[in-house]
């Protein structure tokens, strides 16, 4: 298994971005298969042409959002995500459902609030 990043110089989405969403997505596809040590960050800058601060940027939204985990001066590691991001939709349901009782909606206007919600974030 390696990591494989294309970076698109022409496209609207900063460097940043495009790293931290293919490494997501190769990690959740499980290319990068949970255990798997990636470069460092000025290893990574250099073989893609950015600033190590752009990779680091990137290494720090995938650790927030639980694809990645550091192991101090052992590496950065591709995490147990999958469970992670369940985790993490699960408790934002809760929160929002209890948001939703508390301000008086009915189940189907809660629902369709998520609806609408989910369809801005991913349009077809």
């Amino acid at each position: 298994m390696t990591l494989n990043i294309a970076m698109d110089t022409a496209s609207g989405t900063a460097p940043y971005e495009q790293l931290r969403t293919q490494i997501a997505e190769q990690a959740r596809s499980g290319r990068l298969p949970v255990g798997y040590r990636l470069p460092t960050v000025r290893g990574l800058a250099e073989e893609l042409g950015l600033a190590a601060n752009t990779v680091a940027k990137a290494y720090r939204a995938l650790e927030t959002d639980g694809v990645i985990e550091t192991r101090g001066r052992h590496g950065t590691y591709v995490a147990a995500a999958g469970d992670a991001a369940q985790r993490e939709a699960a408790e934002a349901a809760r929160v929002y459902a209890e948001r939703a009782v508390r301000l008086g909606l009915s189940a189907d206007v809660a629902r369709a609030a998520v609806d609408e919600a989910l369809r801005a974030a991913y349009p077809a």
